[in-house]
């Protein structure tokens, strides 16, 4: 450590936090993981799960731990990836914590179970998060609308959509998961050629989901392409139908 940092007055001590925003679809809306903190700061506030990195763990290794901590979910079978890094230094009341946030989506996911410093685990419609009907406690509303709209713009770009579906599924079941998400109808027949056409995004399975009523469907699982060529882009105005 260089000798002027032990007298300055400009750095001062910090800690790291991983916290979470993890989606899931259950009765056809999008839902996000939250806790009801059950400390100071923000005592029975809803906040994203998380907690401190200990001094062993990889960031990763912390956000997996916290999750099951918090939660009781098993992190390791979900699409997780770094977000990015919120310092502001008023973000939490106890002093300068830096927080690594992480993105996780997953199919249905279970009823997550409170456990350490949480009361109880829950999950939330996110539109309750965006039109305030729920306040977060520290920044977490401003990380989950960040989170939210990377999840829109991969829907775009990369096959994430197919994390919110099971192993095998239907074309029905992966344009549900655009409509949600995006909040706008999609045309089926244009939908289905958009997924087709686009290499790599789904491979026929050689089975088919037989319905209690109406036409049998084809099933599909994930393809091997994660980068989508050509994307399938949102439309400028929500609700025009694609």
């Amino acid at each position: 450590m260089d000798d002027w940092l032990k007298d300055s007055d400009e750095v001062g001590p910090s800690w790291l936090t991983v916290d979470l925003a993890i989606f899931t679809l259950r009765d056809n809306q999008l839902m996000v993981l939250l806790v009801e903190r059950g400390l100071e700061p923000f005592h029975g506030m809803p906040a994203m799960p998380g907690g401190y990195v200990q001094k062993n763990e990889t960031l990763r290794e912390g956000a997996l731990r916290e999750l099951a901590e918090e939660a009781g979910i098993d992190g390791s079978r979900l699409h997780l990836e770094q977000l990015g890094a919120y310092a502001d230094p008023g973000r939490d009341p106890r002093g300068r914590v830096v927080t690594v946030a992480y993105l996780a989506l997953g199919p249905d996911l279970p009823t997550p179970v409170g456990g350490t410093d949480a009361t109880r685990a829950f999950w939330a419609p996110v539109t309750h998060v965006e039109d305030g009907r729920l306040d977060l406690a520290f920044d977490h509303k401003a990380i989950l609308t960040e989170a939210l709209e990377e999840v829109r713009r991969k829907l775009e770009y990369t096959a994430a959509a197919t994390a919110f579906c099971g192993e095998t599924f239907t074309l029905t079941d992966l344009r549900t998961v655009y409509q949600v998400i995006w909040g706008r109808q999609l045309d089926p027949s244009n939908f289905r050629r958009k997924v087709l056409n686009t290499a790599g995004f789904v491979q026929p399975t050689g089975d088919q989901w037989l319905p209690p009523t109406g036409r049998p469907a084809a099933l599909y699982r994930r393809g091997q392409a994660w980068l989508l060529n050509p994307p399938l882009l949102r439309a400028a105005t929500p609700g025009q139908r694609g």
